[in-house]
């Protein structure tokens, strides 16, 4: 979140009678915080810019590093999405599941998330929650990412750049230290020191040098939840995503009743199956547009009937037109 925008919902909980940091609220902070209809709309006109889904975030503020702490009170803003830069989330608090792709973990403090660009993610949380959502959020361009990891070829570093993605524990190893780097980004970034972008940057190298030496121990590896029912249609949905998909095939094939399957993605992800559908195509078409690829070729590849049914979605998702994701990402320094 941008650091007026976090200052605005500081100031709106000042006024509920809350003066301390949003990641410390009591559970009966954030029920009162729930049921006030008119604090929660404020909270959401800040988190939605225009109708667009905050975290559908486009762009980097900076051409090499960003990053801030956020805090998030009401899961179903949260939804699947994909980034054209690296992120690496350090979870500071927070009772969640979180889906990369097709695969699912579950989440605690300490835990840290690296997504490199294009992969599909988004935290999944319980129906019922009394712990917000705490985190520091690290967003590495392409171009600073790969000038680091052609300096340095650990194992991390190829294979971010593979396109994999990890999940790392820190509780109980040796590498609990980690969440002070982040913690240290972060106050350079709030308090805009002299030179604190150079430190910052300094700071993104040592963060990833030790990244890279945490991976390679394999008590920091977090393995991947058991398989549910619904993990088994998400995949199916990652390979056919290009293809014509319907609830009713889906159910089919599935063996269940239409309505068990619209239920099935409520319950666990707060969105129809239809929307789950749309944006996993949208997640890929960014892909296809930022590799050159037609307007026209990327709809159809993208499982679109047309043109402009895959304009009208993209419009409605991210806030701007196809061509103008284009020309922004264009303008992205080279090393994508």
């Amino acid at each position: 979140m941008k650091r007026s925008d976090s200052l605005k919902i500081f100031e709106l909980l000042k006024e509920a009678g809350i003066s301390h940091t949003p990641d410390t609220l009591t559970s009966e902070e954030l029920e009162k915080l729930q049921k006030n209809s008119e604090l929660k709309n404020k909270i959401l006109s800040l988190l939605h810019r225009d109708g667009q889904n905050f975290y559908q975030e486009l762009e980097m503020d900076s051409p090499y590093v960003n990053t801030h702490r956020d805090v998030s009170y009401i899961p179903e803003l949260l939804q699947l999405h994909s980034h054209s830069f690296y992120e690496i989330i350090y979870c500071e608090t927070g009772n969640i599941q979180y889906l990369i792709e097709d695969k699912r973990y579950r989440i605690r403090g300490g835990d840290i998330i690296l997504v490199p660009p294009g992969i599909s993610h988004r935290p999944i949380f319980p129906e019922e929650t009394t712990t917000p959502y705490s985190r520091i959020v690290l967003w590495i361009s392409t171009a600073f990412f790969q000038t680091i990891a052609s300096v340095c070829p650990d194992l991390l570093l190829q294979k971010l750049k593979q396109q994999e993605h990890f999940l790392l524990r820190t509780e109980g190893t040796s590498y609990k230290y980690l969440g002070r780097l982040f913690k240290q980004g972060v106050q350079e970034a709030s308090e805009m020191a002299p030179l604190w972008d150079v430190s910052l940057y300094g700071n993104t190298t040592s963060l990833l040098a030790h990244l890279g030496r945490a991976f390679m121990s394999e008590k920091t590896i977090v393995p991947i939840e058991k398989k549910e029912e619904i993990d088994k249609i998400i995949s199916y949905i990652e390979i056919n995503y290009a293809m014509k998909i319907t609830l009713e095939d889906t159910a089919r094939k599935f063996h269940i009743s239409t309505s068990t399957l619209s239920k099935l993605f409520l319950s666990k992800l707060g969105i129809s199956f239809y929307q789950f559908v749309t944006q996993r195509r949208l997640i890929h078409s960014k892909l296809k547009i930022e590799e050159g690829s037609s307007m026209e070729e990327t709809a159809l590849d993208c499982g679109f009937c047309d043109y402009s049914a895959f304009y009208r979605a993209f419009k409605k998702e991210y806030g701007i037109s196809p061509r103008e994701y284009r020309k922004m990402v264009i303008s992205v320094p080279s090393g994508r």
